[in-house]
């Protein structure tokens, strides 16, 4: 029974930090990036989020140091 609450809680984060990656409002993370899965711990402290960034090495690793500058918002959201 947790594993299917953890795994409910889950698919919510990732619908949630979905709709947040389109709403920041930094040029270096293109519209073509989603989030693929999200791991949260069982006591819901932490969770491991996977993104996939389309485009050239270049952007991807634009995109992914924007996205850690932005852990701090996406956090607070």
């Amino acid at each position: 029974m947790a594993q299917n609450r953890i795994h409910k809680i889950n698919d919510q984060l990732m619908r949630e930090i979905s709709v947040i990656l389109r709403e920041l409002k930094d040029n270096r993370i293109p519209l073509m990036t989603s989030v693929v899965k999200v791991d949260a711990t069982p006591d819901l402290r932490y969770a491991k989020v996977y993104v996939s960034v389309m485009g050239s090495e270049e952007e991807k690793k634009a995109s992914l140091e924007a996205l850690k500058n932005a852990t701090g918002f996406i956090k607070r959201e």
